[in-house]
């Protein structure tokens, strides 16, 4: 039944090597897990303290909402359209091939800027702790790790992603221990049990907090690249749906649970000595020079498993565009036969993030990333009411086919409309790249989109 299953969901010209089926539910939520990152407030800690005016918690709440209701939304999605390239299938295959086309680009450059983003800290913060090796050396010897790791298959892959969770989800344990001893001791606040961190009176404002939510929703990119892994899992149908959700909800709490600790452990968020490195500076007085240490390994370890799922996805949405021959099919389409791994597709996301590591700073891009996630889940979304409410099945289920993904579109766009003029501006050149290689593809948009392809 899964050969079958496979066979109808590959084109007539795919390549006759698919993609193997070794993940069951936990592997996928593990690869979720370490994709997102246990640790990914971290590093994110100042600057949404900062530009919450101290309701870090709360504003992790608001994006999980919104997480939450999207990741029902790929799970639906996901169950019926069984397919590597996550929301640009979705939305080819609901909505309109073109409208699929644009979501599949632009969610493309959130899939190049997240393993970009990791490698890029990686290797600032080696510089910093051994300046006479210089910031290019670590640059390639990052970015080669990463790729060398995906290109030997998924198995290979969700071993490294179990020794790393291991590592982050230690770290967590460690502070949270931590930080419940030093409240106990009267650090900070003092207390246990405030509702600081999610309602100050004296310090709320609804606009900061929904720029922080904005910020806070980078979190948990990945949780959508599950989506990717659906030729790569057993049971896509079943299992990618509830995958997405545990890994959004159990990600969730984990944030809010660190933010609440980390705000009643330094209560002023208008005092940290640095900003971008404020946690280190939380851990250190919870936990002393040992937990500061394990932190600033771990957010190493953290860029590490980022990286590797965010390569790994991104490769499986240009096997997705490839296969359909939206781009060169014999490069993005090609499956190693031993490996089951998109090869060509590996290598190409490890020489764009060696280039854009040498032309992007950290900050342009992390401002960036957002943009291109915010449509697709948007995309995903509408995709669900296309096909279930306004299509032939459980039309008259008004509520989890219209209302839902409707109230998870409404607030990914409020989120997205939140967004920095630099991450708008970017994503806009980007779609625009898009525009003209569909144009050239399409010979000025005179061909169907259905026929927009390489080698036809």
């Amino acid at each position: 039944m899964v050969r079958k299953r496979r066979d109808t969901i590959l084109t007539n010209d795919a390549p006759a090597i698919g993609l193997k089926r070794v993940l069951g539910l936990w592997g996928l939520v593990l690869f979720g897990i370490t994709f997102v990152g246990p640790t990914a407030p971290f590093p994110m800690f100042g600057i949404l303290s900062s530009v919450s005016r101290g309701h870090m918690a709360l504003a992790y709440a608001v994006a999980l909402a919104a997480m939450l209701l999207t990741a029902m939304s790929y799970g639906r999605m996901a169950a019926a359209f069984p397919a590597a390239g996550s929301a640009y299938t979705y939305v080819q295959r609901t909505i309109h091939p073109l409208a699929g086309f644009f979501v599949g680009w632009l969610m493309l450059l959130d899939y190049v800027l997240i393993p970009l983003l990791s490698v890029i800290y990686m290797s600032l913060t080696a510089s910093r702790l051994l300046p006479n090796v210089p910031y290019a050396f670590w640059l390639i010897a990052f970015a080669a790790g990463i790729t060398i790791v995906n290109l030997f298959g998924l198995k290979v892959t969700n071993r490294a992603n179990f020794i790393m969770t291991a590592i982050m989800s230690a770290a967590v344990v460690w502070f949270v221990i931590a930080a419940v001893a030093a409240l106990h001791a009267g650090v900070g606040e003092g207390t246990l049990l405030s509702f600081k961190p999610f309602y100050n009176p004296g310090q709320f404002h609804f606009r900061p907090l929904m720029a922080a939510t904005s910020i806070a929703a980078y979190s948990f990119m990945g949780f959508d690249g599950i989506s990717t892994l659906a030729e790569d899992s057993y049971n896509p149908r079943r299992d990618i749906g509830r995958a997405t959700i545990l890994v959004c909800l159990i990600c969730g709490l984990l944030f809010i649970l660190q933010a609440y600790l980390g705000q009643l452990a330094w209560p002023d968020f208008s005092s940290y000595p640095k900003t971008e490195t404020a946690f280190l500076d939380v851990a250190r007085r919870v936990g002393g020079v040992a937990l500061f240490s394990a932190v600033s390994f771990v957010l190493m370890v953290a860029g590490v498993a980022s990286a590797v799922g965010g390569q790994a996805s991104a490769s499986r949405l240009l096997y997705g565009m490839g296969r359909d021959k939206l781009l060169p099919p014999r490069i993005f389409a090609y499956i190693h036969p031993k490996y089951s791994t998109p090869t060509y597709g590996i290598l190409s996301m490890g020489v764009v993030t060696i280039l854009g590591g040498f032309f992007l700073s950290f900050q342009l891009a992390a401002e960036a990333v957002n943009f291109g996630a915010f449509v697709g889940f948007m995309g995903v979304n509408l995709s669900v009411i296309r096909h279930y409410f306004f299509g032939e099945a459980h039309r008259r289920a008004t509520f989890s086919n219209l209302l839902l993904p409707l109230a998870g579109f409404c607030m990914c766009l409020y989120i997205f409309v939140n967004l920095s003029a630099t991450a708008r501006w970017i994503g806009a050149l980007w779609l625009v790249t898009g525009i003209v290689h569909a144009a050239v593809l399409t010979r000025g948009f005179r061909r169907p989109i259905a026929e927009m392809a390489f080698g036809s």
